[in-house]
C-alpha cells in the first residue's frame, strides 16, 4: 500500500508542498538577510558621515587635522586621510593593518585622480585600493583647508560586519533546513491525512467487486474528505440493501415459479399417461391456465419496470379528469369487489378535477393501488379513494381496512422486489413484489411525489399527487370546462 501511495497522488502532493515551503523558506531568509545587510552598510554609512562631518567643524574651528582625526581614527580603528590640491596626504590611523594602505596612499594618490574617482563612485565606495586583504568601505567628501579644498578619506573595516553576515547567514540556514523539516513533516501529515481514505475507498471498492457489501470506511473529522467517505458508505448501504433484495427477490421468484411450473407439469403428465380421466380436463385445465397467468402477469411486470427505469416509457402528457379515470378503474374491479362482499367509498372534493398528466400510466397507478387494497383487506371491509386539490397540485388517496404495514417495513414497501410477507396473510393473490416499485417509479417520472401512512390493524393508506391542469393547458388539449 505504501509503494502504490507513493507512485501516485500522495508523491506528486508531498514534493510539491515540499517545494513550496522550500521556496517560502528560502525567499524569507535571503530577503531577511539583505535587508538586514543593507540597514548595517546604512548604519556604517551614517556613523562614517557623522565623523566627517566632526571633522569638517573641527578644522572650521581652527583644530588641527592630526589631533581631531588621529582621536577618531583611534576611537573607530579607521584609517583617515586627507589630500590636498596639490596632492600632499596626511594620513592618522591607530592599528597597524592600515600602514600599507596609508603607504600605497602616500605613493599612488593624487588629488585630482581622487576627486575625479569619487565624483563617479559617489560619496561613499568599495575597491579604492587596488589590492586589499580584507573589505574596506571608503567615504570621499571635501573639506576647507584653509584657503584651499581638500579631500577626506574615511576607510573603514567590514570585517566584522561580514563576519556577524555570514554567522546570521548560517542562523538562518539551520532555521530554514529545521523549518523546512518541520514543513516536510506536516505536509506528509496533512498529505497522509488526505490521501489515506482515496487509498481506504480504493481498496474498500476491491472487496466489493468480490462481492463482500461489508466494509465501511472509517471516518475522521469534517472536512471534504469525510463528507466523501460518509456518501460513499451510504451508497455502499443501499448497494447492500439492493444486493439483498435482489438475492431475496431471485430466491422468492425462483420459488414461485418452480411451484406452478412443477404443478402444470404434473397436471400435464396426468393428462398424458391417462391418470387424469378425459372428462375431468377442463377443471385441470383452468387451473394450468391459471398458473399461466400468474406467471405472465409477473414476467410483465418485470419489462414494464425494466422500461421505465431504463427510460424507454415516454410519458405522453394531457389534460383529463382524475375523478372521470378513477370511476372507470373501479368499474374493472367490480367483480372482485362483489366476489369479496367488499364495498367501495368514493369521496371527491368536486365533481370535475383536471391534472395535466399521461393518463395510461396513472390508470396503471390505480390499478396497482386498488389491486393491492383489495388482496390485503379481508371481507366485508371498506375501500376508500379520495382526490382533493391544493394549489396547483391535485392529490389522490386510496386507503384501506387492512392489517397495516409495520413501521420498520414502511421504508422499504417502494423498493424493488420488496415483499412484505409478514404484514399480510399469505395467499395465492400476493404479488412478486413490483407494483409498488412500479407505481413510485411512475410518479417519479411526473415529477410528482408519492407516501404511504399505516399502523398495525388500522389499514393502509397510499397519497400521490399530481399537476393540477391551468386554464390554459384545458383550452390546448380543447377542454370546455372553467377553473375550479
Amino acid at each position: 500500500m505504501r509503494k502504490l501511495r507513493f507512485r501516485t497522488v500522495f508523491s506528486r502532493m508531498l514534493l510539491l508542498q515540499s517545494i513550496a515551503a522550500f521556496a517560502v523558506i528560502l525567499l524569507i531568509g535571503g530577503t531577511l538577510l539583505t535587508v538586514v545587510r543593507v540597514q548595517n552598510i546604512q548604519a556604517v554609512q551614517a556613523m562614517l558621515y557623522t565623523k566627517s562631518q566632526a571633522i569638517d567643524d573641527a578644522l572650521e574651528a581652527g583644530a588641527p587635522f592630526e589631533e581631531t582625526a588621529g582621536a577618531i581614527a583611534e576611537d573607530g580603528g579607521y584609517l583617515i586621510e586627507r589630500i590636498r590640491t596639490k596632492g600632499s596626504v596626511r594620513s592618522c590611523y591607530s592599528d597597524p593593518k592600515w600602514e600599507p594602505y596609508a603607504a600605497y596612499s602616500l605613493e599612488n594618490t593624487a588629488y585630482s585622480r581622487v576627486a575625479s574617482g569619487a565624483s563617479a563612485m559617489g560619496d561613499f565606495c568599495r575597491g579604492y585600493f587596488d589590492k586589499a586583504d580584507m573589505p574596506i568601505l571608503t567615504l570621499c567628501r571635501s573639506i576647507a583647508a584653509g584657503e584651499e579644498t581638500a579631500l577626506l578619506l574615511i576607510h573603514t573595516d567590514l570585517s566584522d560586519l561580514n563576519r556577524q553576515t555570514r554567522e546570521m547567514m548560517l542562523w538562518l540556514v539551520s532555521m530554514s533546513l529545521l523549518s523546512f523539516l518541520g514543513a516536510v513533516l506536516l505536509s506528509y501529515y496533512n498529505t497522509h491525512r488526505l490521501i489515506d481514505p482515496f487509498v481506504e475507498i480504493n481498496h474498500i471498492v476491491r472487496c466489493y467487486s468480490r462481492g463482500d457489501f461489508s466494509r465501511r470506511i472509517n471516518i475522521k473529522g469534517r472536512d471534504e474528505a469525510a463528507q466523501l467517505g460518509r456518501s460513499f458508505n451510504e451508497m455502499a448501504e443501499q448497494i447492500k440493501d439492493l444486493d439483498d433484495t435482489r438475492r431475496s427477490f431471485v430466491a422468492n421468484v425462483s420459488h414461485e415459479l418452480r411451484s406452478p411450473l412443477t404443478s402444470m407439469k404434473g397436471f400435464l403428465e396426468a393428462m398424458q399417461d391417462g391418470t387424469i380421466p378425459q372428462e375431468s380436463y377442463p377443471e385441470y385445465i383452468d387451473i394450468v391456465l391459471g398458473e399461466t397467468r400468474r406467471m405472465a402477469s409477473m414476467v410483465n411486470d418485470l419489462l414494464d419496470l425494466s422500461r421505465i427505469e431504463s427510460g424507454m416509457i415516454e410519458l405522453h402528457y394531457e389534460t383529463f379528469d382524475i375523478n372521470e379515470l378513477i370511476r372507470r378503474t373501479l368499474i374493472t374491479f367490480e367483480a372482485r369487489l362483489t366476489e369479496q362482499q367488499m364495498e367501495m367509498e368514493v369521496r371527491f372534493a368536486q365533481e370535475q378535477c383536471f391534472v395535466y398528466a399521461d393518463s395510461a400510466q396513472i390508470g396503471q397507478v390505480l390499478r396497482n393501488l386498488i389491486d393491492n387494497a383489495i388482496k390485503y383487506s379481508g371481507k366485508g371491509q371498506t375501500i376508500c379513494v379520495s382526490t382533493y386539490s391544493v394549489r396547483r397540485e391535485v392529490y389522490v388517496s386510496v386507503k384501506d381496512n387492512g392489517v397495516g404495514i409495520p413501521q420498520e417495513d414502511i421504508p422499504h414497501v417502494f423498493d424493488r422486489f420488496y415483499k412484505v410477507e409478514k404484514a399480510h396473510t399469505p395467499s395465492p393473490t400476493v404479488g412478486s413484489g413490483l407494483g409498488l416499485s412500479i407505481v413510485k417509479r411512475i410518479i417519479e417520472q411526473h415529477g410528482q411525489t408519492i407516501t404511504v401512512r399505516s399502523a398495525r390493524g388500522r389499514g393502509t393508506q397510499f397519497t400521490f399527487s399530481l399537476e393540477r391542469a391551468s386554464m390554459m393547458k384545458r383550452m390546448t388539449d380543447g377542454g370546455k370546462h372553467d377553473e375550479e
